[in-house]
């Protein structure tokens, strides 16, 4: 229930301020102003809560679009240098969940500068149809060069639901396109269902620091817009040689229309890990003590072919990189083997590690929160408990 303020009526007497439990409406210039807190109770347009009756009810028709016009899900397929990124592959296997669902086509977006290879993995990772925008600009990322083209998409063809992978570029190109749509955006979400009577788009994230789950709807607007963490949802099988429809982009700009070139792409010099499709993890914590923890650490990941991680308390105290944070406000992982050296498990942690296969939890407390999803614990100190596993394997 929106409401809206009737400025010819409101004689800003602050009557309706108390009606609001959200303290949502306020006095500006003498007039009765809603603000963004604003609920949509409809508290406020209770009898006798405005004697001018300034405070009206907005008709649904007034704030979306026509939801019937819209049609089909599509993937932002995020590729950088020529190779599709793995969060993009994820969201194409869900991505066909959902247009099953819903009874459309699952469709694929992707930007770039000669990667016709990329349109036929995308056709073999299930996509019906590939939007494809080809020109030197889009070569490397450039927010208002993906911006426009996409936009231009959005309105022409009118897509239900756009999904992107919640990376850095992800989080970047899906608030501008979300503004550009006049829609919302759903960020950082872990779970993606259809719902079943008005097959709406049901997003499901963490909220208050991950002590619950929030299912959001976007009910009156379109696209419905999502990002989605890496290495949560399942990458689908790769049917070689399938085929799709493959569908060309206007991506011609004029001169002055991008703000921004990209000049030169520098790789940074320090090493650098990927957790996101590593299928082994060791991460240390805080029980490690110091910085010299992360050596055994590494001689255990080294040990089981896998990679290092932290805990956000590790790289906050600088013992390692930030690169290595898995977590909620690091990295979603869903490796085959997790090992948690040390980590007492905070529910901003497992929010980011979870859904792996295997867990194997190694701290000296007992009760700690990490043995409550391990499948296997071991009580110990872990200079200990890793110097005899490596020696075991």
């Amino acid at each position: 229930m929106a409401v809206k303020i009737n400025e010819e009526k409101c004689k800003g007497c602050q009557k309706c301020l108390k009606s609001c439990p959200f303290d949502a409406i306020a006095i500006q210039d003498k007039l009765a102003v809603i603000g963004p807190s604003c609920t949509n109770c409809g508290a406020c347009i209770e009898p006798d809560v405005c004697p001018f009756d300034a405070i009206e009810k907005l008709d649904e028709d007034s704030r979306g679009v026509d939801v019937t016009q819209y049609h089909d899900v599509w993937v932002f397929a995020e590729q950088r240098a020529g190779e599709l990124m793995g969060v993009s592959v994820e969201l194409m296997g869900e991505g066909r969940k959902l247009a099953d669902d819903i009874g459309c086509k699952l469709c694929a977006i992707l930007c770039g500068d000669d990667y016709a290879a990329l349109v036929d993995e995308l056709f073999e990772y299930g996509a019906d149809k590939v939007y494809y925008a080809n020109a030197p600009e889009l070569k490397s990322y450039n927010t208002d060069a993906y911006t426009k083209v996409i936009y231009r998409a959005i309105l022409k063809y009118k897509p239900e639901v756009v999904l992107l992978g919640a990376t850095h570029i992800g989080r970047d190109l899906g608030p501008c396109l979300a503004v550009q749509c006049g829609t919302g955006l759903t960020a950082d979400c872990t779970k993606l269902d259809i719902d079943p009577e008005d097959k709406k788009l049901m997003q499901t994230r963490p909220a208050f620091g991950g002590n619950l789950m929030a299912t959001i709807l976007c009910p009156n607007h379109r696209p419905q817009m999502s990002t989605v963490r890496p290495g949560v949802m399942q990458k689908p099988e790769r049917v070689a040689g399938k085929k799709g429809e493959l569908i060309e982009l206007d991506a011609s700009f004029a001169d002055g229309e991008l703000r921004m070139r990209v000049l030169e792409t520098v790789k940074a010099m320090k090493e650098m890990v990927s957790l996101t499709d590593a299928e082994i993890i060791v991460s240390g914590g805080a029980g490690l003590g110091g910085p010299d923890g992360f050596k055994v650490i590494k001689q255990l990941a080294d040990a089981l072919g896998g990679v290092v991680g932290s805990s956000r308390a590790a790289v906050d105290a600088g013992w390692i990189d930030h690169s290595h944070q898995v977590g909620q406000t690091g990295t979603t992982v869903k490796p085959r083997l997790y090992v948690a050296c040390g980590i007492s498990g905070a529910i901003q942690h497992l929010a980011g590690m979870q859904t792996s296969d295997y867990i194997v939890a190694i701290n000296k407390n007992e009760n700690a929160p990490i043995f409550e999803v391990a499948d296997y614990g071991i009580v110990g100190d872990l200079y200990k408990v890793i110097p005899a596993i490596i020696e075991a394997l």
